[in-house]
């Protein structure tokens, strides 16, 4: 996966959180983003990956946000993997 590609990815998530009346409260608390500066934050592929992250945290997420989106279970992970600072955990 491009680096574009998993931005793409990305920003779908981020979408699709701040659609969630449930979880985007969480989301803004485990980042620490405020809902006024997402806009200018959705620029930084740092920012990305953490949303990435929080969206990856959970399978029940993952399914919700992939079947929302008609995207691959797999995705949300291979974008995360593909932004900054996310590498591939080895648990061996």
């Amino acid at each position: 996966m491009t680096h574009d590609q998993a931005e793409m990815v990305a920003i779908q998530a981020l979408g699709w959180l701040a659609g969630d009346d449930t979880l985007f409260p969480d989301f803004l608390g485990t980042t620490g983003a405020d809902a006024a500066d997402l806009r200018s934050r959705a620029a930084d592929p740092a920012f990305l990956a953490e949303v990435l992250a929080f969206v990856t945290a959970d399978d029940a997420r993952i399914i919700a946000f992939c079947d929302s989106t008609g995207l691959g279970y797999d995705l949300p992970l291979r974008a995360r993997y593909a932004l900054p600072g996310q590498a591939e955990v080895s648990w061996t």
